[in-house]
This record gives structure tokens, sequence and C-alpha cells, in this order.
């Protein structure tokens, strides 16, 4: 792995260098949670927990790190210390892929206040990116209505960082595979790509290129047909080719054409028609050119006759929404719960060492509610739980006993600074995603105007947090 250590914000240090002149070493407590959901949407998918595992098993600063800080005025004495450093405490974390709200704590860090603190900006970058991409793939994969999404958005990322993680991001979040043949390499996910136009120019005819690609790869052949003329010239060469595999007594496992710009669902539909009066109603058609939820939506609501949409620019931007706002704040402190005050009601934090309990109806298993709690009560199935709003607390909800059924959600990654947690693949990440979205009622997974899921405090959170507000009015 690539020397991450000083992946941090400069005021982290001036931070810790002061903590360690003071001798500042009281255990805190920090939460790592995100106040909306990006995209307007009505939750988001949590992603990036194995690249904070990875940075944190490897934070070990090397001499050339300690030479450069040197260089920018910190004190030997605290750049011994990083010599030495690792870190000792406890980390939790909702398992990855999970769908999360906004306010409730994605992860929670119990450590030395500068070890904690020297965590925050590596944490928040991991976590922020994944997590975006990983929302907005639920949202497209959402609009695709049960139909495949590959991502394809590795020339449009904003680096090869971002276009590596995020393609894990985007298959966590829904997509099929990716185009990103690295991602594929590092993570175990499919890869998949045809070809491109400067395929068909090179050659005298675009009979020819479409000939020479089927000769290459006649078990899984697709032809992009959009480079001259789409329904004059791409598909008839298409189904030429086509028929003449089976001549041939080639049956590939995948074939059809892609349509990569024009009317998608004008296209889509005229060349649906050709193939099936080809008898070739078992040919696939892809479609990429720029595409989103919105698009493809739209593309549905039209009929357009597409079975697998490839999405890149849009995706691995997140157009739209370029960032997913996840904040790390310090809810207690030397064993006394904090809190952040703020004129703004959104940016005033929940005080104390918590948990998140996830609250579904026991028919149907869908989510009704999360409840953040103190880490030490003792929240039963046996019996009534009322719920409220903590903003209107008149608003309540009882929920009768046996109607429910309750899971804690943060599971212990890190005990003492070793890691006791073993991670899933991508690929088996990406089922948990898939099961936790079928958890939501269809109301929360609407693209536009989605239900707001309820995240309430217990009774007891709900009375700290007020007397602590009263005291510092």
């Amino acid at each position: 792995m690539r020397n991450l250590n000083l992946l941090t914000d400069f005021y982290q240090l001036t931070m810790a260098q002061g903590y360690f002149k003071k001798g500042k070493d009281e255990n805190a407590v920090f939460d790592l949670f995100y106040r909306t959901n990006p995209c307007n949407n009505g939750y988001a998918i949590f992603a990036g927990l194995e690249q904070v595992i990875e940075f944190i098993k490897n934070l070990d600063f090397k001499e050339d790190d300690i030479s450069y800080l040197k260089d920018q005025g910190f004190d030997k004495s605290f750049l011994d210390y990083l010599r030495n450093f690792k870190f000792t405490g406890d980390i939790y974390s909702v398992p990855e892929g999970s769908v999360v709200f906004p306010k409730e704590p994605m992860m929670k860090i119990e450590a030395p206040i500068l070890e904690a603190q020297l965590l925050e900006t590596p944490l928040l970058n991991f976590i922020n990116h994944q997590s975006l991409i990983a929302t907005k793939a639920a949202r497209i994969t959402e609009a695709a209505q049960g139909k495949k999404v590959l991502e394809f958005g590795l020339r449009r990322a904003h680096g090869p960082d971002a276009g590596t993680l995020g393609a894990r991001a985007a298959v966590i979040g829904g997509c099929s595979g990716t185009s990103n043949v690295l991602t594929g390499k590092k993570f175990g996910v499919n890869v998949s790509g045809t070809h491109a136009h400067s395929w068909i120019m090179s050659f005298e005819s675009e009979l020819e290129a479409f000939r020479t690609y089927a000769d290459n790869f006649p078990n899984s052949c697709i032809l992009l047909v959009d480079t001259y003329d789409t329904l004059e010239s791409g598909v008839p060469n298409a189904v030429k080719v086509f028929k003449e595999m089976k001549e041939q007594g080639i049956d590939p496992d995948l074939y059809g054409i892609r349509l990569d710009s024009g009317d998608l669902a004008y296209l889509s539909k005229e060349s649906r028609k050709i193939l099936d009066d080809a008898g070739m109603e078992d040919a696939v058609i892809v479609a990429s050119s720029d595409l989103d939820e919105d698009i493809i939506t739209s593309l549905n609501i039209q009929g357009a006759q597409i079975d697998l949409y490839g999405v890149g620019t849009k995706l691995i931007t997140s157009h739209g929404c370029p960032a997913f706002g996840a904040v790390y704040k310090m809810s207690e402190y030397n064993d006394k719960a904090k809190i952040k005050i703020s004129d703004n009601i959104d940016k005033v934090t929940n005080p104390g060492n918590k948990k998140l309990i996830r609250i579904y109806d026991k028919d149907t298993m869908k989510i009704r509610a999360d409840l953040i709690a103190f880490q030490d009560e003792d929240i039963k199935e046996n019996g009534p739980l009322t719920l409220f709003d903590s903003r209107d607390s008149w608003k309540t909800t009882t929920l009768e006993e046996g109607s429910y059924k309750l899971r804690e959600m943060m599971q212990p990654i890190f005990k003492d600074g070793k890691r006791v947690y073993n991670s899933p693949t991508v690929n088996q990440i990406k089922e948990y995603a898939d099961i936790e979205k079928k958890t939501l009622s269809e109301e929360y997974k609407r693209l536009t105007n989605p239900h707001i899921m309820k995240v309430d405090l217990s009774d007891k959170l709900f009375e700290l947090k007020r007397k602590l507000l009263n005291e510092n009015s």
C-alpha cells in the first residue's frame, strides 16, 4: 500500500502536537455521520470501510514523513512520539453496504484523543467519496428497474483513485460490473467492455470491423452500431455478422448491439424490430451516452427497448451532487458527554457514547425507524416501544409487543488497536447491500420527494441532550 500517513489536514497535526505537549491522553469518543441524504435521496449506502481498515493497519510514520514534518516546524519530542505511533483504540462501524440515514452514527471511534483526532480527515476522505458513489449507483440501478447497469466512468473520474475506488463503490451500490480493469483485478468484480468507434473507423468497412471483432470475441459479442448510421448501416451489418456466426455453429453466451448516441428511445425500439425480424429475439441492446437516473427513467417511460445500461460520467462524478457531507464530531471526552451547539439546528450533535438500533416490522422485515441510544442502554423487544420525533416530541408512534424486531447495527472493527473484523469481498458486500435495499419500503426509494426515515433518540439520550442544551443556552 502507498504511504498515506500524511493524508490529513495540517490542523490535525497541530492539534495532535498540542494534545501531546499538554499531556492530554484521556479517552474520547467520536461519531462519524452525515446530516443530509445526498442526491435528494431517501437513504444512503455506507461504503469505504475496507480502505479505512487498510489505512489504520498501515499507519506508521516513516523517516521521510518525520523529516518533512520537522521542516514544517513541529517539535522534536512530538516527532519522536510519531515515530512509534500505533493506533490503540476501538472502532465500531455499521457493515459496509448498509442502508444508512442522516444524523445516525455510521462509525464510532473510542481512543486517546490524540489518536482519535489523527483519524478524522482520512476516515472522512474514504467514507465520503465511496458512500457518495455507492448512493448514486443505488439511485441509477433503482431507475433501471431490474435491468443491469455497468459502471463506465474511469476516463471521466477525478483521478485514478477516484476511478478505481469509485468503481468499487458503484458495484457495492448496485452495478453489475465495471469497465475498470484495475478495479476488477484488485477487488474481484466483473469487468466488461466492447470496442470504440475508432475500432470501426480503422477498417475499410463497418462490416469488416464487426467480422473481425466477432472472430476475436465470439462468445461475448456486443457491436457498437452508431459510428456511421445506426439503422441503415450499423444494425443491418451487425445482423449480417450474427447470422454468419450462427451459420458457423457459433452460439455465443451474449451477443447484441450497443447504442452510444442519438435518440436512444427511438433507436432502441427500431433496432429491436430489426433484430426480432431477423429471428434474434435473444440479442441484447446496450445503451450508453451520458446516462443517469433521470434519463433512464425517461427512457423507461418512453418504452425504450434497452436491456443493459452503461453509465459513466454522471455516476463516477456523482453529477448534480458533488459531496456526501459526512462529519466527525466528538461526543464524549474523559467519560463526560459532549455536545456541539449551533444556531443551525442541523449542526447540533447528539452527546454521549451511543449505539444504533434498527427497528423492523416483524412481518415484512421492512425498516420502521432507527433508534440512537446510549451504549449501555438495554433496549429489548419484550414490550411496546414508543418512538418520538426529537424535533417535535409530541409526534409519537407506539409499536406493539411482537410487531417489531431490533438489530444493533454497529460491529467491532478494531479492539485495543487490533483488527477483529473479517472483511467480506466486494461481491459479498454488494449482495448484502442488495438485501439492505429490499428492507426499504418503496416510498423511501422514490427518486423524487422520497419519504424520510425516522431516526429517533432514546428517552435517556433525549433528556441528556435537552439538559446540555439548557445548560449552555
